[in-house]
């Protein structure tokens, strides 16, 4: 079992912790499902309720860390370190009563994120990362896949709003990994594509638009586990709204494909 550093405990706690709330509530979605209210209401009293937890826990554990946070579009950033929070990845399928979402939280240092935890609360799967101390899934090391062939990967993507994209655009990259890619999915939350293609359940994944909170721990899990991120032309990934990563096997060949 490896170290763990008092920063991942701190967050590995919180996540157990709201993970509690957002089960129970989960739970109540199905029977709001018919009523006449629905779900809507209920899911953002969740977030904001669920984030407001996870601000308060880590600001008793660490005071002079500032946050950057989702839901509530909150603010105190620090000169040095910052959490950045999502405390629903996957809100969409939340609210329709699909058990396929996460808690993401990454620890910034001068704009570099040192470690990140991605907690499925449904599956109980722990996905963490700490800079140069490797990836993990519930304490055993994770590794992205090998395979390179094409006919045997599994490519994800994103699908944002339409009004933020153009249809054209995505219909187009789906039609052309399609014809190439021997399997495609859209698990409608980033942060664990970013889980899965580190720890090799996945090959590659795609997204025309995220948001810092949307990535930050998935992008030092996915970094420490192998993996690549770049943007569409392949160029280093900063915080583009075009994101592409993947095992780093078929990294080039696939953006030909979809991008060229």
């Amino acid at each position: 079992m490896p170290v763990l550093s008092p920063d991942i405990n701190i967050l590995e706690k919180v996540c157990h912790k709201v993970s509690k709330i957002i089960v129970r509530d989960f739970g109540e979605i199905e029977k709001l499902q018919v009523s006449k209210k629905g779900p809507g209401d209920f899911v953002t009293k969740t977030d904001r309720k669920v984030e407001k937890i996870i601000i308060e826990e880590l600001e008793k554990a660490r005071p002079n860390y500032g946050f950057i946070a989702e839901e509530t579009g909150k603010k105190k950033t620090n000169s040095q370190y910052n959490w950045i929070i999502d405390p629903i990845d996957g809100t969409s399928n939340f609210m329709h009563g699909i058990p396929h979402f996460a808690i993401s939280i990454a620890l910034e240092k001068n704009d570099e994120i040192i470690s990140g935890i991605i907690f499925d609360p449904i599956k109980n799967e722990i996905f963490y990362a700490e800079k140069g101390r490797g990836s993990y899934l519930n304490n055993k090391r994770i590794r992205v896949s090998s395979r390179r062939n094409f006919d045997e990967i599994i490519g994800l993507y994103g699908c944002p709003p339409f009004k933020k994209v153009e249809k054209n655009k995505i219909f187009d990259q789906i039609k052309k990994a399609s014809l190439s890619i021997h399997k495609l999915r859209n698990y409608g939350s980033a942060s664990l594509d970013f889980a899965y293609v580190a720890s090799g359940r996945a090959d590659f994944a795609w997204y025309d638009h995220l948001n810092y909170w949307d990535f930050a721990a998935g992008k030092i899990i996915l970094l420490e586990a192998g993996g690549a991120i770049t943007d569409y032309s392949g160029n280093n990934f900063v915080k583009q709204k075009e994101t592409f990563i993947s095992n780093s096997l078929v990294h080039n060949e696939v953006l030909k494909i979809l991008f060229k």
